[in-house]
């Protein structure tokens, strides 16, 4: 279970993030950092579950990059 929430949930974390910010940079920092917390405070306890999570973080970023792009004004 924990394997499955770390596949989906930090993806799904850039993305809303960047959807409550405006900036997808923004949104994968704040992403980062709360996997960060949760490192450091002992919820993610393995390595493959650390990349894992970056490897999530990493398509969420991808998929918050085509939000924006896609949400841009066109000239």
């Amino acid at each position: 279970m924990k394997y499955l929430l770390a596949l989906l949930l930090p993806g799904i974390i850039v993305v809303f993030f960047t959807r409550v910010v405006y900036n997808h940079y923004l949104g994968l920092v704040l992403a980062v950092a709360l996997i960060a917390a949760s490192v450091y405070r002992g919820y993610t306890d393995t390595m493959p579950l650390i990349i894992i999570d970056a490897f999530s973080m990493t398509v969420g970023f991808y998929f918050a990059n085509k939000l924006v792009q896609r949400n841009r004004p066109k000239k």
